[in-house]
């Protein structure tokens, strides 16, 4: 059974950073292309960065060059470095596989960005 956790949210001024983490368990993220999405109130969930098993790196143009999705296999970890945030970085983030599985979807963690 597929597990993934999402931790690491907050409230963060515009400008600072955070830093997310989704812990999964049942499935070896170093394998697998893995994504972190996000969701705003009231807006669609979207993709938002990407690793793949090579550990190559896609971003949505948002947030290219702020954003860096990285992995530690050994914690079996996705991580979501996110710098100089805006209020419209303000969302629900979530990880899941780049084809998400519906069943996979954890709590997510809330970011807020707002002064």
């Amino acid at each position: 059974q597929v597990q993934l956790v999402e931790s690491g949210g907050g409230l963060v001024q515009p400008g600072g950073s955070l830093r997310v983490s989704c812990a999964a368990s049942g499935i070896a993220i170093s394998v697998v292309r893995m994504g972190w999405y996000r969701q705003a109130p009231g807006k669609q969930r979207e993709l938002v960065a990407t690793i793949f098993a090579s550990g190559r790196t896609t971003y949505v143009d948002s947030v290219l060059g702020r954003f860096t999705i990285s992995r530690d296999s050994a914690k079996n970890t996705v991580v979501l470095q996110m710098n100089s945030l805006k209020p419209d970085d303000t969302a629900v983030y979530y990880c899941n596989t780049y084809a998400p599985v519906n069943a996979y979807w954890g709590q997510g963690t809330q970011v807020t960005v707002s002064s």
